[in-house]
C-alpha cells in the first residue's frame, strides 16, 4: 500500500501519512452527498466486495496522488430528471472542498463520469437469470 508523506506534514514528533484509499473514501462520500446522485458506478471489484457483505465506500472512485496534489475520477449513476452538468459541477466542488479541507492536498481536477440513469419507478434487480426454452 502506498502512502502519502509530503514534506509539509513531517513534524517534530514524526510524519503524518494518508493512504490513497482514505482519499477515495472521502471523495466517494462527498459525491454521494450531492443532490441528483443516485449511486456510484463501481465495476467488478466493487460488486464483489458488496456481494461479500462489505459496503465499499470508495466504489466508483479512482485517485492519483502526488506529494501535494491529487486528481480524482468519480463514476456515478444520476437520478433521472436532474441536469447532468449542474450535478457534475456540484460533485466537482464538493469533492474538491472535502479533500482539500480534510487532507491539505491541492485537488487539481475532479473528472465526473456518468455511467447510467436511475428512474424512480425502477426496482432493484436481484437476479438477472435468463431462461431459454427449446421447443
Amino acid at each position: 500500500m502506498n502512502t502519502i508523506a509530503p514534506d509539509y506534514v513531517k513534524t517534530d514528533m514524526g510524519s503524518i501519512q494518508i493512504a490513497p484509499e482514505v482519499i477515495e473514501v472521502i471523495a466517494g462520500l462527498a459525491t454521494l452527498e450531492v443532490q441528483g446522485v443516485a449511486g456510484m458506478s463501481g465495476g467488478f471489484a466493487g460488486g464483489i466486495a458488496e456481494l461479500l457483505g462489505r459496503k465499499n465506500l470508495s466504489k466508483g472512485v479512482k485517485v492519483e496522488v502526488g506529494q501535494r496534489e491529487a486528481a480524482i475520477d468519480v463514476s456515478i449513476i444520476i437520478q433521472y430528471g436532474n441536469r447532468i452538468p449542474e450535478v457534475a459541477n456540484s460533485i466537482q466542488q464538493n469533492v474538491k472542498n472535502a479533500i482539500e479541507s480534510m487532507t491539505g492536498l491541492n485537488v487539481v481536477e475532479v473528472n465526473v463520469h456518468v455511467h447510467d440513469v436511475h428512474f424512480n419507478n425502477e426496482k432493484p434487480v436481484e437476479d438477472e437469470t435468463i431462461v431459454l426454452r427449446v421447443k
